[in-house]
């Protein structure tokens, strides 16, 4: 397989969501999973309390969105994604960039950039 595959991931808050998608989709992304989850990291939760008791929320609803490019560039994505989530608030999101070593469409058989089109 000569052309590269990268997987990009992207998790943020649910309330990016549309607007990453419309960055994405302005740089010729349309292809992309997107997933609830839940996570913490420099947030740490927060502490609630339901009926009179006091308890701690450690993880925090978040959205992943994964997308495999191949013809866009890697930094293309990185930039545009910078611009929909960029903030200063601690929450804003992570960006994660994995080399894919071969994508397969099971209805064809097809391999690599052509599973993707």
């Amino acid at each position: 397989m000569s052309d590269m595959l990268t997987k990009i991931e992207i998790i943020t808050k649910n309330s990016k969501l549309e607007d990453l998608k419309e960055a994405l989709n302005s740089i010729g992304i349309t292809g992309m999973t997107v997933t609830q989850v839940l996570g913490c990291g420099m947030q740490k939760g927060k502490t609630e309390f339901y009926r009179g008791n006091e308890y701690k929320i450690d993880l925090l609803p978040k959205v992943k969105v994964e997308v495999v490019v191949s013809v866009v560039p890697v930094s293309e994505v990185v930039r545009v994604t910078k611009e929909a989530l960029g903030s200063t608030e601690i929450g804003s999101g992570k960006i994660f960039i994995y080399e894919i070593q071969n994508a397969i469409r099971i209805r064809t058989g097809e391999e690599g950039v052509a599973a993707l089109n």
